[in-house]
C-alpha cells in the first residue's frame, strides 16, 4: 500500500526555462530536479552516513534541468571555474523550517502525507519564522508537496527585508509551464523560486492516518505507538519509518539542494518533523540512536553555514533585530549591513 501511494504516477521529466520578450534570461543556473510528484525513487548510497540495511524500497528518478536564477546583488557568489575552488572560496547559508502548526496537529490526528493547511497559530509561527531570518540571505527555496508546508514557506518571506516575492515552480505539464511563463526580466530579479518536492514531504504513516493519536495508543497500547513513533526501522501498518523517509529525503537533499549550496546559492528548506530530522542526521552524521531522540519545534529555523564542502550548524535565529545570529559569519553580516544601506 505504502509502495502503491509512491508509485501512483510517473512522467517524464523536461527542462523548465523561463522566457522573457527579449528572450532566455540566463544571469545563472539552478541546479534544479523538478521531479512530478510522486515519482519512482532510486537510493544512493550515502557518503556522509550510514541510513540503515533494511531493503531499500524506493528509487529516484531525477534529471539536472536549468532554471533560469534570480541574481541578488547583495547576496552573488564569486564566479569560479571549478567545483573545487567553488567549495573553497563560496560561503552558503541553509535555513531549516519546520512548519506551522497544522489543523491535524490541532486535533491531535496522525497527518503524515494527507494535505491538511496550518492553523491560525501555524500561520502565526510561519510569520514569526520569517522574522527571524528576515536578514538571512535567501535565493531558492524548498518545499515539500504539501500545503503546509508552502504555506510556512510564503509567508516566512513575506517577512523578509529583501521583500523578494516566492513564485512556486511549476512543472507538472507543459501547458503549466507555458501559462507560467514570466516575461519580465525585471521581475525576475525581485522573484525567488519555490521548488515543491514530494520526497520532502512527511514520513508516510500509512493506515495511522486520520486516526487520533490517543485512541490509537489506548487500541494498539502506547508502548506499540511509541515504537511505531519513534524507531527509526519500524513502520507502522503500511507506512513509512524514518529509515525509508531518510532514504528518500536524504538522496534528494544531496541531488538537488546540496549542488545548489556548492555554487554559493543560499537556501531555504521548509518541510517536516521526520523529512528535516533525516536530513540533520545527514548534516550533523547522527547514527540512528541519536536522531530518533531529536525534537523538532514547529515554525522555529535552524540556520546552518555551508562552507568548504561541510555544513557548520549556526543554531536557531533568536529574532530578527538579534545581533549575535549576523555575528556568526562576515559573510552574513556584511549581508546585513548591505540590507541596511539598501533600505536606509
Amino acid at each position: 500500500m505504502a509502495t502503491a501511494v509512491f508509485h501512483q504516477a510517473v512522467g517524464t521529466l523536461q527542462s523548465y526555462q523561463l522566457h522573457y520578450n527579449s528572450g532566455v534570461h540566463d544571469s545563472g543556473n539552478f541546479l534544479v530536479r523538478l521531479v512530478p510528484k510522486p515519482f519512482i525513487v532510486d537510493i544512493r548510497p550515502s557518503k556522509r552516513g550510514n541510513y540503515g540495511s533494511g531493503e531499500r524500497k524506493f528509487r529516484v528518478i531525477q534529471a539536472s534541468t536549468p532554471l533560469t536564477s534570480v541574481s541578488d546583488p547583495v547576496s552573488s557568489p564569486s564566479n569560479s571555474n571549478t567545483r573545487e575552488s567553488r567549495k573553497k572560496s563560496n560561503e552558503a547559508a541553509l535555513i531549516l523550517i519546520r512548519h506551522g502548526e497544522s489543523l491535524w496537529n490541532e486535533k491531535n490526528l496522525f497527518t503524515g502525507c494527507v494535505d491538511v493547511p496550518l492553523t491560525k497559530k501555524g500561520v502565526g509561527e510561519a510569520i514569526e519564522a520569517g522574522k527571524r531570518i528576515s536578514n538571512i540571505p535567501v535565493d531558492v527555496i524548498y518545499t515539500s508537496s504539501l500545503i503546509r508546508a508552502q504555506m510556512t514557506a510564503m509567508l516566512a518571506m513575506t517577512q523578509h527585508r529583501r521583500r523578494k516575492v516566492p513564485i512556486i515552480m511549476h512543472n507538472e505539464s507543459e501547458q503549466a509551464r507555458t501559462w507560467s511563463q514570466i516575461y519580465s526580466k525585471e521581475t525576475m530579479k525581485q522573484s525567488i523560486p519555490v521548488i515543491a518536492a514530494w520526497q520532502l514531504n512527511e514520513r508516510m504513516y500509512g493506515e495511522l492516518q486520520g486516526l487520533n493519536k490517543q485512541e490509537t495508543a489506548d487500541r494498539f497500547g502506547k508502548e506499540k505507538v511509541h515504537e511505531w513513533r519513534r524507531s527509526y526501522d519500524i513502520p507502522p501498518p503500511n507506512g513509512e519509518s524514518l529509515e525509508m523517509c531518510a532514504q528518500r529525503a536524504v538522496a534528494y537533499f544531496k541531488e538537488s539542494i546540496e549542488p545548489q549550496l556548492l555554487s554559493g546559492k543560499n537556501v531555504m528548506i521548509a518541510a517536516h518533523g521526520n523529512s528535516l530530522r533525516s536530513i540533520i542526521m545527514y548534516l550533523d552524521q547522527l547514527t540512528s540512536q541519536e536522531v530518533i531522540s531529536l525534537e523538532l519545534s514547529t515554525g522555529i529555523p535552524m540556520l546552518y553555514i555551508f562552507k568548504e564542502g561541510k555544513f557548520i550548524r549556526r543554531g536557531s535565529p533568536v529574532g530578527p533585530m538579534e545581533a549575535g545570529v549576523y555575528a556568526y559569519t562576515r559573510g552574513l553580516a556584511l549581508y546585513r549591513q548591505k540590507l541596511d544601506e539598501m533600505l536606509h
